[in-house]
């Protein structure tokens, strides 16, 4: 099985990195009360926090590792795709280089936090049909929707740049999709 590359705000991975871990935790306060007893109250889930390490090889290596280190000083979430979980909008809280740089290898580790602010930072503007589009569906004239029939070969990167919108846009425009590395022929994908 070929996973698709990890991606965070405009960087990708030239190769996935080779360990992910993925921490989930709720939240639960003790209230003790007499005889020794207590009472569990569940307070939620926290935000994930997803790390990894990985290497870059080969000629250019210590350049790759200065793009994503320049991903990292850009302040605010981005959106999170990796190959298998869920996609998230995430802080890039944590860049660690593990060794020593050499030009040809450089050893990294990487830790990012969930954001769950609701994505406050997507702005969805609904803005009418589009003409000429090919592909182009009208969701309703009252809504204003435009949907694309996907496929063979589609992926959601495409569809953004064909539409003229964001990859975050799409993806809040789409909620149905889990992950954006995964759409399927037939499927009506929102791109207005």
């Amino acid at each position: 099985m070929v996973l698709s590359p990890m991606r965070y705000k405009n960087y990708i991975w030239p190769h996935n990195p080779r360990v992910y871990s993925i921490d989930y935790e709720r939240k639960m306060a003790l209230h003790k009360t007499p005889f020794g007893l207590y009472q569990l109250q569940d307070l939620g889930l926290s935000n994930r926090v997803m790390e990894g390490e990985g290497e870059f090889v080969g000629e250019g290596a210590y350049g790759q590792f200065g793009q994503l280190a320049n991903v990292f000083y850009n302040s605010g979430p981005g959106l999170l795709i990796h190959p298998l979980w869920q996609v998230s909008s995430a802080y890039f809280v944590s860049l660690r280089l593990e060794q020593e740089p050499r030009p040809d290898y450089v050893r990294y580790s990487f830790t990012f936090w969930e954001d769950n602010s609701g994505w406050s930072g997507l702005a969805n503007q609904d803005t009418g049909l589009a003409q000429g589009g090919g592909g182009l569906e009208d969701g309703g004239a009252s809504s204003g929707a435009v949907y694309h029939r996907v496929v063979k070969g589609d992926t959601l990167w495409d569809l953004a740049r064909k539409y003229g919108v964001s990859l975050p846009e799409l993806v809040a425009l789409n909620p149905q999709i889990k992950n954006p590395n995964l759409i399927r022929v037939g499927e009506e994908v929102r791109v207005r």
